[in-house]
């Protein structure tokens, strides 16, 4: 199943700083950032569970923001890109 996630972490200067490093760690681990606070994931669903268990653990659920898109094929199949293109896309190798 492919998810987009895009965050906003209320305080990024002070105790949100912290916040957001490991929210961004979170995601790093399962997906590919595609703009700075959105994700794009390919996953099935346990490990969709598990990554948006990890993300509630980290948020301020008083402050913070995670917005969760779930679509019901592949994403390459309804986004549409404008400006810069990125090399990597979602489900694709990398070659480092």
């Amino acid at each position: 199943m492919d998810i987009l996630v895009a965050y906003d972490i209320a305080d990024t200067e002070g105790v949100g700083a912290s916040r957001l490093r490991r929210i961004a760690q979170v995601c790093e681990k399962y997906g590919q950032r595609v703009q700075f606070s959105v994700f794009e994931f390919r996953l099935s669903p346990e490990r969709i569970a598990r990554m948006l268990g990890e993300i509630q653990d980290v948020i301020d659920r008083d402050h913070d923001s995670v917005l969760v898109y779930r679509f019901p094929g592949r994403l390459e199949d309804v986004r549409v890109r404008y400006g810069r293109s990125e090399v990597h896309e979602l489900g694709h190798p990398w070659v480092l």
